[in-house]
């Protein structure tokens, strides 16, 4: 399945760690990358170290204008899935989801969400009716999509590597 986070809005300095998490997030739970709706060089530049030390292929492209990219993705067959405490459960929806698409964009808001997204988007979905974080919605939403099989995934061309134990720790370092 493709999928690719498109972060809404981003205050600079109040938004810098949420933004940075919800790219994280993104990146470790199986998303092929995310646009921001935001110029942040930094941000792009904090995701794409962690990509080249701990592997994969995550893009992050800052600058984007949210309206072109989500009309893009419809117009090639992708499908949108908006986050949002107002939508319809996961729970009642996540099948219909994966049977409808293996193309899905996940909206995830910073600043007020324009309404205009809870009409284009193909779901509105909620991990809950209780205002949360938005980073918890996506790592939730990401995990059901999924079925827990982007937690077993192995990054290439990693530089560290992280060595499951019960105690301690343990990092390969690759030449």
């Amino acid at each position: 399945m493709e999928i690719v986070v498109l972060r809404l809005g981003h205050r600079m300095e109040r938004d810098k760690r949420m933004t940075t998490h919800v790219g994280l997030v993104g990146r470790a739970l199986g998303a092929k990358g995310m646009l921001l709706a935001s110029d942040d060089k930094g941000i792009e530049r904090s995701i794409k170290e962690v990509t080249e030390r701990w592997g994969g292929d995550f893009f992050v492209q800052t600058g984007v204008k949210w309206r072109d990219e989500l009309n893009k993705w419809k117009q090639e067959g992708g499908k949108v899935c908006h986050l949002t405490m107002y939508g319809e459960n996961v729970l009642d929806v996540i099948a219909e989801i994966r049977e409808e698409t293996n193309r899905v964009m996940v909206v995830v808001g910073a600043e007020k969400v324009p309404y205009d997204i809870f009409n284009a988007a193909d779901w509105n979905i909620a991990v809950g009716n209780q205002p949360h974080s938005e980073i918890a919605a996506l790592a939730l939403f990401l995990d059901y999509l999924q079925e827990g099989k982007e937690l077993k995934t192995k990054f290439e061309h990693a530089e560290l590597e992280i060595v499951p134990r019960r105690k301690g720790k343990e990092v390969k370092i690759r030449e």
